[in-house]
C-alpha cells in the first residue's frame, strides 16, 4: 500500500483514528453491543457465533422486521386512494404517495389530521422490483439509525407491494443541490458539510461491525432531508450483506447508478464497503461543486466531474476551480482545500487506499469543531 503514501500519510486529512463512535448517537460503541434489540430487533450481529445477518426467506423476511404490516385498503384509505394530489414523486419503481395516519395506531385518518408519512407504491409487473422491495423490508425492517430513513411499514397483498417511510417534508439533496433559478438560492456551505457528516454517519453505521451492510447505490437522490435538514439515507433496494469470514468482497452483478459506482466494481462485480466510500467521494465533490456526477450539457471533457476534477483537486492551489462559485465567501478556503482531499481520498483508483466511512465521519466532524472553534474565537 505504498502507493497511498502521498495521500494517507497527511496527518490533517486522515489522522490516527481510535474506533470513533460513528453512529453520533452512543449506541454503536462496541461489539459488546450487538444484540441491541432497540436497534435489531431479535437478530444478533458482529460476533462470530452470531447467526447470519439476514434471513433468506420472504417469509423469514417479513416475520423478523419490525415494522407493521398494513392491508392495501388502509393504504388506499390514507393516501385518500393514491389520488394525483397525493403524489410526492415516481421512478422506474414506481410512485410515492403523501398519506395520513394516526401518530399512535397507524390507522388511516382524513387528510390533515395525524402525522404525514410516505406510501412507495411498486410498479405490478417488476419481478426486480420485488427484489428490491423485499431488500427494503429486510435492512430498514430491522436496522434503526438517525441518518437512515424510517421504515414504518409495509403491504403484500395480492400483486400489491407498498412501503410506508416517515415522510421527510425538504425531499431530496439532488433537488436542493442542483435546481437553478434566479428564485432559488443555492444550498448554503454550511448545509452541505452538515449533509456530508450526516450522510457520512449514516454509511459508517451500515458498515460498522452491527450492521456490515453494502449500500450500493449511494447518491443525492438518496439522501432525504427532513425539516431541520437532517440527512437520512433511503431506498436500500440495491443494498446487500458485506462479506463474512476470511473473503474480502462480495461478488453481484453490476448494478447502482451511472457517474457513483467505484471502478473496482464496474470492472470486476466485485462489491467491498470501499466501493460505496467511492460513491461517497463522488457526492462530497457534488456537495464541493454543486455540480452532477454526469452532465452532458457541460463543455466536451466536462461530462464527467471526477474525471474533470481529479485534476484539480490533486493541489491544494486548484481546488478553487472546483468550488460552487454560487457560494461566495461563505467558506473557509483551507477549510474546503481539506474536504477536496478528503473526496480526493474517498476517490482513488485504488480501493485499499479510500478511507473506511469512521475516518471521513473523524475528518469532517474535526473540520466542523474546528470552525466553531474559530466561530466562538470571534
Amino acid at each position: 500500500m505504498g502507493n497511498c503514501a502521498g495521500v494517507e500519510g497527511n496527518a490533517e486529512i486522515n489522522p490516527s483514528f481510535s474506533a470513533p463512535n460513528s453512529s453520533g448517537t452512543g449506541s454503536k460503541n462496541s461489539s459488546k453491543n450487538a444484540t441491541d434489540s432497540s436497534t435489531f430487533g431479535t437478530k444478533t450481529y458482529g460476533s462470530s457465533s452470531s447467526v447470519p445477518p439476514t434471513p433468506r426467506t420472504e417469509t423469514e423476511i417479513l416475520e423478523s422486521s419490525n415494522v407493521r404490516k398494513f392491508t392495501f385498503s388502509e393504504l388506499k384509505g390514507s393516501t385518500r386512494n393514491f389520488r394525483p394530489d397525493s403524489l410526492l414523486g415516481e421512478g422506474g419503481f414506481g410512485s410515492v404517495f403523501k398519506g395520513w395516519m394516526d401518530e399512535r395506531t397507524l390507522s388511516p385518518v382524513k387528510p390533515g389530521t395525524g402525522m404525514i408519512v410516505a406510501v412507495k407504491k411498486l410498479k405490478l409487473d417488476s419481478f426486480q422490483g420485488h427484489r428490491e422491495w423485499l431488500a427494503e423490508v429486510n435492512y430498514l425492517g430491522q436496522l434503526s439509525h438517525p441518518n437512515l430513513v424510517k421504515l414504518i411499514g409495509y403491504c403484500l397483498e395480492d400483486e400489491q407491494r407498498l412501503l410506508v417511510y416517515e415522510y421527510m417534508p425538504r425531499g431530496s439533496l439532488e433537488h436542493h443541490l442542483f435546481r437553478r433559478g434566479s428564485h432559488f438560492q443555492p444550498l448554503p456551505w454550511n448545509l452541505r458539510m452538515k449533509v456530508a457528516l450526516e450522510a457520512a454517519r449514516g454509511l459508517a453505521f451500515l458498515h460498522g461491525d452491527q450492521a456490515k451492510v453494502i449500500y450500493r447505490d449511494f447518491k443525492t437522490s438518496n439522501i432525504l432531508l427532513d425539516s431541520e435538514y437532517n440527512a437520512k439515507l433511503a431506498d436500500f433496494g440495491l443494498a446487500k450483506d458485506g462479506p463474512t469470514g476470511d473473503k474480502s468482497h462480495v461478488s453481484t452483478r453490476v448494478m447502482g447508478t451511472q457517474g457513483y459506482a467505484a471502478p473496482e466494481y464496474l470492472a470486476t462485480g466485485h462489491l467491498t464497503v470501499k466501493s460505496d466510500v467511492y460513491s461517497y467521494g463522488v457526492v462530497l465533490l457534488e456537495l464541493l461543486s454543486g455540480q452532477r456526477a454526469l452532465d452532458k450539457n457541460r463543455p466536451p471533457g466536462q461530462h464527467n466531474l471526477v474525471e474533470w476534477a481529479r485534476p484539480y483537486i490533486t493541489n491544494k492551489r486548484r481546488v478553487i476551480h472546483v468550488l460552487d462559485s454560487r457560494l461566495g465567501s461563505q467558506y473557509s478556503l483551507p477549510v474546503a482545500q481539506k474536504v477536496a482531499a478528503l473526496a480526493l481520498q474517498c476517490l482513488s483508483m485504488d480501493a485499499r487506499c479510500r478511507p473506511g466511512m469512521d475516518q471521513v465521519v473523524t475528518v469532517l466532524e474535526g473540520l466542523q469543531e474546528a470552525k466553531g472553534a474559530v466561530k466562538s474565537g470571534r
